[in-house]
């Protein structure tokens, strides 16, 4: 199951950082369909965050076909995103990068900026 992290600094919308989360454990295959997200009092007791931005999250995931909700169930993952495995060479390099980006006195914003701005390089025009 998913554990959401909410970064009340990060000046994202607490509903689009569930969204990006889900969709990245998505990615990485930590979500399988037909797997159950926790439930909106779940979230609630692990962040202190509102039920209803959870379930705005939640809405928005279903609205892209991602999971669907049962009633009395709960949310289920319909389906998974990435259609590759991912060579654990790259997460094994990438992990060492940023351990060198900390070591040489980066800050997480200040690798997560350098990480987008290579990433728009490589990627232009794309979005995910």
């Amino acid at each position: 199951m998913v554990e959401y992290r909410i970064d009340r600094h990060s000046g994202v919308a607490t509903y689009v950082q569930i969204v990006q989360q889900t969709k990245q454990a998505l990615r990485m295959g930590l979500l399988q369909p037909g797997d159950r997200l926790p439930t909106a009092r779940e979230v609630v007791e692990a962040t202190a965050i509102n039920p209803n931005t959870v379930l705005k999250a939640y809405r928005e995931l279903e609205r892209e076909g991602l999971v669907e909700a049962r009633r009395g169930l709960g949310t289920f993952v319909r389906r998974a995103l990435g259609t590759t495995q991912v060579d654990p060479s790259l997460r094994t390099e990438l992990e060492a990068w940023a351990e060198r980006a900390r070591g040489a006195g980066l800050e997480r914003d200040d690798v997560a900026a350098l990480f987008t701005a290579v990433l728009d390089t490589h990627f232009q025009g794309e979005r995910s």
